[in-house]
């Protein structure tokens, strides 16, 4: 099964109500709670670094999706669920996460119950980050952990170095031709970078369509890709078009895989060392470019 734009999935997302709701459903316990279930993927890397292993029953089911899940290897030791309403019965959970996912009946039946729910922010900024980090521990139990996990991301932040983008132009393309606009995850990460976003520079909205023809006259400097010259299906396939390739060659494209930016969270180090590593790389092969002529 091909899977949907992911952008255009939070795009719509973002539209409901609760996805955005910051606060917690339902009492939680003073004691720490014994049966977790995620319906979020993105909740789930929050608990897998967090959280007791005992502590935790079920995460959400693209938890061992490789190409989606940046918690992939952490994740395969537990269980998935769906999040029907029958299995999270049979789960009895105390605690559930979500991220304004999960079956209206579902949803429904933890309200009835009474069972404590945490509705996760959309985190497009690293603020936010921060802020689940916080939110998650405290309600798992381990705040102390909380606090040592957004060290360890700060000093990796830091580590990067200087931004290498001096200001020049990058497009994060995906497939069928849809370009990654302001208010999300990676035109933040752009900025963090010094890279200037092509869809803030052509007024274009959190997601939006983009011709070939289009981005072959626009000319970014960079074009951010989850994959480089695989070819799966049509979506695929116009990444790799003759035209784009003059444009945009392999050589000034960076790899950011699905995995990394799919939620904003414990992953976001990861997906800036990648950012950064690849506008550096483009660089170096650049300048062995034009000493070779």
């Amino acid at each position: 099964m091909r899977r949907p734009v992911k952008s255009l999935i939070f795009a719509l997302a973002a539209m409901i109500p609760a996805v955005l709701s910051a606060a917690t459903q339902g009492p939680l316990s003073a004691s720490p709670p014994r049966r977790i279930v995620s319906l979020s993927l993105c909740a789930d890397q929050y608990l897998v670094l967090l959280a007791d292993p005992g502590q935790i029953v079920a995460l959400n089911r693209f938890s061992q999706d490789r190409g989606m899940s940046w918690a992939y290897e952490r994740a395969k030791r537990f269980r998935v669920t769906r999040g029907s309403a029958e299995e999270l019965m049979t789960l009895r959970p105390d605690l559930v996460f979500t991220s304004g996912f999960g079956t209206p009946t579902a949803l429904e039946v933890l309200r009835r119950r009474h069972i404590p729910t945490v509705e996760l922010e959309r985190a497009e900024d690293y603020t936010v980050i921060e802020r689940s980090v916080r939110r998650v521990a405290t309600a798992v139990g381990h705040p102390e952990r909380g606090e040592a996990l957004i060290k360890t991301m700060r000093a990796r932040l830091a580590a990067l170095g200087a931004p290498p983008g001096r200001g020049r132009v990058a497009a994060y393309y995906q497939r069928r031709g849809y370009l990654t606009g302001q208010g999300t995850l990676i035109d933040e990460m752009m900025r963090r970078a010094g890279l200037v976003n092509l869809a803030r520079r052509l007024g274009r909205p959190m997601l939006s369509y983009l011709s070939i023809e289009q981005m072959a006259r626009a000319r970014p400097d960079f074009l951010l890709v989850e994959q480089k010259g695989v070819v799966r299906d049509r979506g695929t396939e116009m990444l790799e078009h003759p035209l784009l390739r003059r444009v945009v060659p392999d050589s000034r494209r960076i790899l950011l895989p699905e995995a990394l930016t799919t939620c904003a969270g414990p992953s976001y180090p990861d997906a800036m060392t990648a950012l950064y590593r690849g506008i550096r790389q483009a660089d170096r092969l650049a300048g062995q470019s034009a000493q070779s002529r």
